[in-house]
């Protein structure tokens, strides 16, 4: 069973922590990894992008000079996609670019996520993060004493208002709650900062 140190905020250690086998040390699939965030990505796309067939753009049903005799090629319409201000050939309309990715897939990758992480020496456990104060400044004093860097994800049990304050202002730190996670979300930040809460949360979830 996996044991890693618990800080505060202060940087100092303040105990020991045993995580789940099952949740913090999964094995390695990294195909199914990639086929997570292939349909996190896919599931982000809106496929509002539309364009106008010929028979859709507004004017162009007068014939623009009669058929023969100008010397010009025959034209029925203004609206032909090789005029100017005419219709789009093959061009983009609505569509679903959403990607079916079943719970227990989806959960397997959550786990992998993040086993990876704490392989690899990017996950930290907190104590608390319940802050005092909404401050960018103490947060980054916090960050520096804990040498997390500026790529960080904060995972907390239940939403902490203040903490997303402080850290609105750095342009790759993002805090979440730990049943509203992703394999993409875990994957994309270089370290992860969960307090215990967020522990309890993600082994009493994901041992299932």
């Amino acid at each position: 069973m996996p044991t890693v140190n618990m800080y505060n905020l202060a940087g100092d250690v303040v105990g020991e922590l045993e995580l789940s086998e099952r949740v913090f040390n999964a094995p390695l699939n990294e195909a199914l990894l990639h086929q997570a965030v292939v349909a996190h990505l896919a599931n982000q796309r809106a496929g509002r992008a539309s364009t106008k067939t010929r028979s859709e753009v507004r004017g162009g049903g007068r014939k623009p000079w009669r058929q023969k005799g100008t010397g010009r090629a025959r034209a029925g319409t203004t609206r032909a996609p090789h005029w100017r201000h005419g219709g789009v050939v093959f061009g983009p309309h609505p569509r679903d670019f959403s990607v079916k990715f079943p719970r227990k897939m989806r959960r397997a990758a959550i786990r992998q996520a993040l086993s990876a992480k704490l392989r690899d020496a990017e996950l930290m456990v907190i104590d608390s993060l319940n802050l005092n104060q909404a401050k960018t400044r103490l947060m980054a004093e916090a960050m520096d004493r804990l040498n997390l860097g500026r790529n960080v994800l904060f995972i907390t049990k239940a939403p902490e208002h203040l903490l997303k304050l402080s850290v609105r202002n750095f342009k790759d730190v993002h805090a979440t709650t730990a049943d509203s996670l992703n394999a993409y979300s875990l994957l994309k930040y270089h370290r992860l900062v969960l307090d215990q809460g967020a522990v309890q949360t993600l082994e009493g979830v994901f041992n299932a």
